[in-house]
């Protein structure tokens, strides 16, 4: 099952890196939308990812148009403070895409409202305005990779010094 993560122009470069890390840890595939927020050579950027950018496998696309264009029959899935249902209660289909917006508006409400039923959410308590992107992001990947059994990940750690 191939997971893929869209960040719609992001504009924080230690977001960015740390999702780039999640990604390399579980084998998602990481999208990014432009126009970003920061120069992909941000050393803020580099230094969140560490040194998971050579295992990350990242796409990048100039805008959201050419995003769709590429992916738009496929499902997608929107990640957003608005959505009526949970993230908890989705049954994530294969390959399926994950978008997420840029942290200070989000996705365009237009393309929430054209995609309703789509759309998901974190719960979070009254008044509060949103999670940290990159902390979404990894509470969404785990749960479709819970779905999954996480398939193709390593489930068991290994002592350094003792065996279990």
């Amino acid at each position: 099952m191939a997971l893929n993560i869209v960040l719609v122009e992001p504009e924080i470069p230690q977001n960015t890196g740390n999702i780039v890390r999640t990604c390399a840890a579980t084998g998602t595939i990481l999208h990014l939308v432009g126009p970003l927020g920061f120069s992909i050579e941000d050393k803020y950027l580099k230094r969140a990812g560490l040194d998971y950018w050579e295992e990350a496998e990242i796409k990048y696309y100039d805008c959201l148009d050419e995003f769709i264009k590429a992916h738009g029959h496929k499902k997608l899935y929107y990640s957003t403070t608005k959505a009526l249902n949970k993230y908890s209660d989705v049954s994530f289909e294969e390959d399926c895409f994950i978008l997420f917006g840029k942290e200070t508006a989000g996705l365009p409400e237009e393309l929430l409202k054209e995609n309703k039923d789509s759309c998901i959410r974190i719960p979070m308590k009254e008044g509060i305005r949103s999670l940290n992107l990159s902390n979404s992001v990894a509470v969404v990947v785990y749960e479709v990779l819970r779905q999954k059994d996480f398939t193709h990940l390593e489930t068991q750690g290994h002592l350094v010094k003792f065996n279990w």
